[in-house]
């Protein structure tokens, strides 16, 4: 029983044996899942090597694949960027001390975080036209992006920014701090670090949401893999399942970077906030 803590009591030698049998059971049913949508892919010829033999084409990635993730990746940096600044203006907005700045900002965000995704990029493009505006697809994905995300890492910012203990604000008000001042060189640097694994998340969710540009044409990855490619080849399913695997991969690597990130900052300061839990998203 050494292993128990406050909130976890270590498993006795039923309840191990009860845990391991129940993991067994799950992991063959796991693999008879896999088998049964093998054996339909088997059945449909997507196993086929004419299928797949695409992807051993040089010219498959370089004119078709990569452009697509390059356009992904613009997308997503540019809207995450922005969607950061957004978080930050907004997020500490809703925490000032007048209510003519604090309430404007809670109606925007509340406003952008209630509203799909997809109606956002839809509206960005042929809303703008309306207006006689020319939105390209570039432009209507990111402005879809930045403020939806936006919205929603400035209530990340807020609860980061509240889940610094009060004394730190106290002892920053005693030292003749002004409220700009106690914002930018206490509280901020503290609520940074509490706050990175709740963005980190948000900016993979924002990195997956650019596949939402299939709305207006976006020739981003996921565009290249579901029209572009299965229209020369005739690939869907095996175009889908390498496209898959990419945005597994890049999310992977997304999450490690900002893991390490964490790590190093943690070790660098110490920080008395919590951790925050990203709230679920509205769609």
């Amino acid at each position: 029983m050494s292993q128990a803590t406050l909130l976890y009591d270590a498993p006795g030698p039923r309840s191990r044996l009860r845990n391991n049998v129940l993991t067994l059971v799950f992991c063959v049913v796991l693999l008879l899942l896999a088998y049964f949508a093998w054996a339909k892919f088997e059945e449909k010829g997507q196993w086929d090597g004419k299928l797949w033999r695409p992807f051993l084409q040089a010219d498959t990635w370089t004119e078709l694949i990569l452009p697509g993730l390059w356009n992904t990746l613009a997308a997503a940096a540019a809207a995450a960027v922005l969607a950061l600044v957004f978080g930050a203006v907004f997020g500490i907005a809703r925490l000032s001390d007048h209510r003519w700045v604090r309430a404007p900002a809670g109606v925007v965000v509340e406003l952008f975080r209630a509203i799909p995704l997809l109606m956002l990029i839809f509206f960005a493009q042929y809303g703008g036209s309306l207006a006689g505006l020319v939105v390209n697809e570039f432009t209507a994905v990111v402005f879809g992006l930045t403020l939806y995300n936006g919205s929603v890492l400035a209530e990340i910012v807020r609860a980061g920014i509240r889940a610094v203990p009060r004394g730190q604000s106290e002892a920053g008000y005693a030292m003749g701090l002004r409220k700009n001042q106690l914002m930018r060189l206490i509280l901020l640097p503290q609520a940074v670090t509490s706050m990175m694994p709740a963005i980190v998340s948000q900016l993979v969710v924002l990195l997956k949401d650019t596949a939402l540009g299939f709305i207006v044409a976006y020739a981003d990855l996921l565009n290249a893999g579901a029209r572009v490619v299965p229209a020369n080849f005739g690939n869907l399913i095996p175009s889908v399942i390498v496209i898959a695997a990419i945005y597994i991969l890049i999310n992977l690597a997304l999450g490690y970077l900002a893991n390490r990130l964490e790590r190093r900052t943690r070790r660098s300061r110490k920080v008395p906030a919590a951790p925050v839990v990203r709230e679920v998203a509205m769609r």
